[in-house]
């Protein structure tokens, strides 16, 4: 293990880092909290985010105009994503707390005997720790999601573990509040001009785990531990000059913006606003507020994160130039850098517009992308709900990415890194493919950014199901994805139920099964609804009501709702194949909101089988699986989400089609007299008539 750092003589940058230590903790609720003994009550809780002040550019805090329902509030019901969800739970109950606080134990001079984790987790890793966080989140996650205390009794655990390093952190040479699995050396270099490997997307993670305990859970040593944190990072970056921040911007951060702006809106602190606001990274929010696209080359999730945090940076100041850069990015992420199954990014990079058949490989759209993109584009929906493209994708990446990523013959919900788009690609567990790209990971030997928010993932699937209207003057209730799941609106006294067989089928019917009140049912008409389809449609407790769905658009009934009122929507679909921007002889096939990939079992492939799009049949009593002809023979296709353990197939090669046959000149022969004639398509000159022809 490192050294614990002796303390040498202060430098100038240590006096600054004191002094500006001295005027966080003076700022900051925190204050009260840190300067009790280790184990008195803690002080009292802040305001929370409704009684925040006013932006610090004195303009009206801008709410999105709808609210999520709490986890706590809705619950999953059988399906893909409550199996997932179980085996991800099952992992958080058997994991072993004590192996993932060894580095922290150890870098603050605490004793550990337990056995080190391995992949990014290793002690000799500089991103050990970050797994913790991840931990914490999908800890308060599954608690608020099922009820079960077993989960907040184990984060209890660990928050006051990482509390008693924080507390230890002054005795081996670190700066009061300054928590991590690494020494605080690290950010010396940073600081200096160095590239270590990312210590402040470690640091994020941490805090974002500990305000989802305190959020979620109520765990007020989760927030006392975060505002230490907090204060560490204000006097970490205060006495930093504009242009040494933006250097240190420069090394991936991960969402500091986004997790230091929340704890303001929760807080209601405006120190932790000024400290979100460092970490605004001009080279990449100055094009993007511009409407510019300086994309290519980029590191996808470093980026993506970043953006995060720029829908909250909006709600709390009021400054409409961050939602418009977080607009504008997710736009043309979604538009002009995403693969068919919704995530982007090929060897986590981005590439040079529209280049997607170009950018094939067996290490395309790394998971962590999608999962934050999901963030953003929940955030952007609740500021424009009139804007359905926003949930179109959101769900299109849920099926074809997030729910496929899960091995589902793993007890524990193991997940891959990548997702391949490669001919030929496969997802595979270790034993099979070791270290392969599509290999699944494992309980403790090969920790990866992934396997975090694979935890994070699978534990809040219900968190974007339903929205609602803030307060109760005109109360709209939001169904946005096609879940089975129930959800209880304590404010009005109503409980709805919602039954589908999507994806496999195409109706949802939703019950109220508690309660009534009078509210407007906002139901989301997706875009990939076969309008043309005369089954699409609503009825009300049996009786077909309003008009033709339109894609893309919110379907609304107001009415009293009472105990056992029933609306059944049928949301038809056709499969749709789609050509690859770069190239449109290169296509995917999609049925309703499913990529279909073709299922190859342990057939290798050298280049994207040539498919006869007109040889696409559904296979008998199967709804969502199909055959077509490829190469020369007849070829299964499955939901991408259900293909694991073989070979597989997402984009084809398409024979273009013969060019019909044209006339290259044509003499209609109609001018009536004499023996001159004209070609009619302007090709050839004037001919004539000969051996007497008239």
């Amino acid at each position: 293990m490192p050294a614990p750092h002796s303390r040498p003589a202060p430098s100038r940058r240590q006096v600054l880092f004191t002094a500006s230590a001295a005027t966080a903790a003076a700022a900051t609720p925190a204050a009260a909290a840190a300067a009790a003994p280790a184990g008195s009550a803690a002080a009292t809780p802040p305001a929370h985010a409704g009684a925040t002040p006013s932006p610090t550019n004195g303009a009206h805090r801008p709410g999105p105009l709808l609210e999520p329902f709490p986890l706590s509030a809705v619950r999953l019901l059988d399906s893909p994503f409550l199996a997932n969800m179980r085996r991800t739970c099952a992992y958080l109950r058997f994991v072993d707390p004590d192996r993932l606080l060894h580095t922290f134990r150890l870098n603050v001079g605490l004793p550990s005997a337990a056995e080190p984790c391995g992949g990014w987790e290793a002690p000799d890793v500089q991103l050990r720790g970050h797994t913790t966080g991840h931990l914490l989140s999908a800890l308060a996650q599954a608690h608020a999601g099922t009820g079960e205390t077993a989960y907040a009794d184990k984060a209890r655990l660990l928050v006051s573990a990482l509390a008693e390093c924080q507390r230890a952190a002054p005795a081996a040479g670190f700066h009061r509040g300054y928590l991590s699995a690494f020494p605080e050396s690290v950010f010396d270099q940073l600081e200096a001009g160095g590239k270590p490997w990312a210590p402040y997307y470690t640091l994020h993670k941490i805090m974002a785990g500990l305000l989802d305990q305190y959020r979620l859970s109520g765990n007020r040593e989760a927030f006392d531990v975060l505002l230490e944190m907090a204060a560490w990072t204000e006097a970490r970056t205060a006495p930093l000059s504009r242009e040494r921040m933006q250097s240190v911007l420069k090394v991936e951060f991960g969402g500091m913006n986004d997790v230091l702006v929340r704890l303001h809106l929760e807080s209601g602190d405006p120190v932790h606003l000024r400290t979100a606001r460092r970490f605004d990274h001009d080279e990449l929010y100055a094009p993007l507020a511009a409407g510019r696209d300086e994309l290519a080359g980029r590191h996808a999730n470093t980026e993506i994160a970043k953006v995060v945090g720029a829908v909250p940076a909006y709600e709390a100041t009021g400054d409409r130039r961050y939602l418009d850069i977080a607009d504008t990015f997710w736009t043309t992420v979604v538009r002009h850098h995403s693969y068919a199954i919704g995530g982007n990014s090929n060897q986590e990079l981005f590439g040079p517009p529209d280049e997607i058949a170009s950018r094939l490989s067996e290490v395309t759209c790394e998971n962590c992308n999608s999962y934050n993109m999901l963030k953003l584009g929940r955030d952007l929906f609740r500021h424009d709900p009139e804007r359905t493209e926003y949930l179109d994708h959101y769900e299109w990446t849920l099926y074809n990415q997030m729910l496929a990523e899960q091995d589902p013959d793993s007890a524990h919900g193991f997940v891959t890194y990548y997702t391949g788009l490669w001919a030929g690609s496969r997802r595979e567990p270790k034993g099979g493919l070791g270290s392969a790209p599509g290999s699944y990971s494992g309980d403790y030997d090969n920790f990866s950014c992934d396997h975090g928010t694979g935890l994070e993932t699978h534990t809040k699937f219900a968190d974007t199901v339903y929205f609602r209207t803030p307060g109760t003057r005109r109360p709209a209730l939001h169904v946005n994805l096609f879940v089975p799941s129930e959800v209880c609106w304590d404010d009005l006294g109503v409980t709805l139920r919602q039954d589908t067989d999507m994806p496999t089928g195409d109706r949802t019917r939703l019950t109220v099964t508690g309660g009534e009140a009078r509210f407007a049912l906002r139901i989301r008409v997706p875009g990939w609804l076969a309008a043309g389809d005369g089954r699409a449609g609503l009825t009300v407790n049996g009786r077909r009501t309003g008009g033709r769905l339109e894609p893309g658009t919110y379907t609304t009934v107001t009415r009293h709702w009472r105990t056992g009122d029933r609306v059944e929507l049928v949301l038809p679909r056709v499969p749709v194949w789609r050509p690859a921007p770069d190239n449109p002889q290169v296509k995917a096939v999609s049925y309703g909101p499913l990529v279909l990939a073709g299922a190859y079992g342990d057939t290798p492939l050298t280049t994207l089988p040539a498919v006869r799009p007109d040889t696409l049949r559904r296979t008998p009593g199967e709804p969502t699986r199909f055959t077509a002809v490829a190469d020369g023979r007849r070829i299964p296709l499955r939901p991408f989400h259900e293909i694991h353990h073989q070979r597989y197939n997402v984009y084809w090669s398409v024979t273009p089609p013969s060019p019909t046959a044209g006339d290259v000149a044509r003499y209609p022969l109609d001018e009536g007299h004499g023996t001159s004639v004209a070609d009619r398509t302007g090709t050839f000159g004037d001919g004539s008539l000969a051996g007497g022809a008239t």
